[in-house]
């Protein structure tokens, strides 16, 4: 694994996937360890070329249908870049910089993906490149799956979003005002302004991002609330919703930063 630190933060990252592993303040966890057998129930899995699910793991683009690995309750989910070996273009200190190019036969091109990972001071930014090499269009969304640890009760800021309505985990394009309750099950997906705090007695993060537009909160691993910046919704392949079409031998970045105080 590559080993980041600063004077406040370490960090591992695997390369399979690209998976931010760890991240700790001295001995303390911060994002909850990592788990190579299942990626999105630890650490913090890169979601590539999809974030979150694809229904039936199914959806017609451009007029031909294609089908996904079906891996969870009947759906497509996560993408498939957490699951290949990545290529270490770099790692220093506190930088590091990997690649892969990511070719299924249920997508309809091939991406060229890079990922940097960049502590400074209590911070972490992630900045996530893909670009289109093959000779076709290709969807996109873009996702990641942190894990930060909590204990003992815990809030959001803000506590009020709007969230997407969902039949089977899959919107159906109805919006309503939600305010946050810790103490239901939360799997949901936000529209996402952009900055949101998790508080609890163990920690506080800080998640930004300029251009990831909607936000998954999950709270279903014991002591951990996952916060997920997604540049589009659930099913965006087939409802529209965040989607990105890069033309071949076009290229896209998103930007993320979890901040700890």
């Amino acid at each position: 694994m590559i080993n980041l630190y600063n004077n406040i933060l370490n960090a591992k990252i695997s390369e399979e996937g690209a998976y931010l592993f760890s991240v700790k303040r001295g001995d303390k966890d911060l994002i909850l360890q990592g788990n190579m057998e299942r990626k999105t129930r630890g650490g913090m899995a890169l979601l590539i070329p999809f974030a979150n699910r694809i229904k039936e793991g199914k959806y017609t683009f451009e007029g031909k249908t294609y089908s996904l690995p079906v891996n969870s309750e009947g759906n497509a989910i996560h993408g498939f870049a957490k699951d290949v070996k990545w290529n270490i273009d770099e790692a220093s200190v506190d930088t590091a910089r990997l690649s892969v190019t990511l070719k299924n036969a249920g997508y309809p091109s091939t991406l060229k993906c890079k990922v940097i990972y960049a502590l400074s001071g209590n911070s972490i930014s992630v900045s996530i490149e893909i670009n289109n090499v093959g000779d076709n269009d290709a969807p996109l969304t873009v996702g990641a799956h942190p894990y930060f640890v909590v204990k003992g009760k815990w809030s959001l800021n803000p506590e009020v979003f709007t969230r997407l309505e969902l039949e089977n985990k899959i919107p159906n394009g109805k919006m309503y005002e939600w305010r946050v309750d810790a103490s239901s099950h939360i799997d949901d997906c936000f529209l996402f302004d952009g900055k949101v705090t998790l508080t609890s007695e163990w920690s506080r993060v800080e998640v930004e991002s300029d251009n990831m537009k909607y936000l998954q909160i999950f709270n279903g691993v014991e002591g951990a609330v996952a916060l997920e910046p997604m540049s589009g919704a659930p099913d965006a392949y087939n409802n529209g919703m965040g989607l990105t079409i890069l033309r071949p031998q076009s290229g896209v970045e998103y930007r993320f930063k979890m901040t700890f105080g």
